[in-house]
């Protein structure tokens, strides 16, 4: 299979395994969300574009050969949301329970206002909440339970450890002990310092430096210098 991600597979003599490792792109790079892919399938997918450091020469290569998208503008949001109006597509596709009107509360439970539909917002959001405080409020989660959006100050934002679950390890089969890595949390993060160990079926990331706005459900990969050792989903 060949696929047009930034990303680039080799043979590890090191590890006696095909490796999924970072692309030449830089910013670009598509590595992080490919970590889920079944480590024996590696070898057998193809990533053309895993030396080139510029868009501009896909381009090149695509006006060459007439295709018509070679002028096409860079996609930044969701791909399949052509409008680009995704609290629309969450309206639709939803649960309706998920969009109703509820409270934005402190952790104490103190009500500072109202909300209008917890897809619409985000953890570290401070913009658009429409309520007033005596110090700036940050998303820093959510009640689905009691359709709250709960708020607090920015220092609050910042962990220093998580669970990350649903584990798809591709550089080695389990976690045997600690281990140093670089882990990165979201598409556009840059990668931060920690310690991964194995707890049951989980692993526990430790960071070097409290992380800013994580969020449960998103990914977190664990990197090996530019090889993807594995990743999981965001739990807490």
């Amino acid at each position: 299979i060949a696929t047009g991600h930034y990303a680039k597979t080799e043979y590890s003599e090191k590890y006696g395994r095909w490796v999924l490792k970072k692309s030449q792109a830089g910013k670009k790079d598509q590595s992080y969300v490919l970590w889920n892919i079944p480590k024996e399938l590696i070898e057998h997918v193809l990533f053309p574009l895993a030396d080139f450091t510029d868009k501009e020469q896909i381009r090149e290569i695509a006006r060459e050969n007439n295709l018509k998208v070679a002028n096409k503008p860079d996609s930044e949001d969701i791909c399949f949301i052509t409008d680009g109006n995704y609290k629309n597509f969450l309206s639709l596709n939803m649960n309706p329970k998920y969009i109703k009107k509820g409270n934005i509360v402190l952790k104490t439970g103190e009500i500072l206002g109202k909300h209008d539909g917890l897809t619409n917002y985000t953890i570290g959001q401070r913009k658009g909440l429409g309520i007033s405080y005596k110090v700036p409020l940050f998303v820093l989660g959510f009640n689905k339970a009691k359709n709250e959006v709960i708020v607090g100050e920015e220092k609050e934002l910042y962990k220093k450890e998580i669970t990350v679950t649903d584990i798809n390890l591709l550089l080695v089969d389990k976690i045997e002990e600690p281990m140093e890595v670089d882990v990165k949390t979201r598409y556009s993060s840059k990668v931060a310092k920690a310690k991964i160990e194995q707890d049951g079926e989980n692993i526990k990331v430790t960071f070097d430096e409290p992380q800013r706005a994580i969020t449960p459900g998103q990914s977190a990969v664990f990197y090996v210098g530019d090889i993807v050792l594995g990743g999981g989903k965001i739990k807490c």
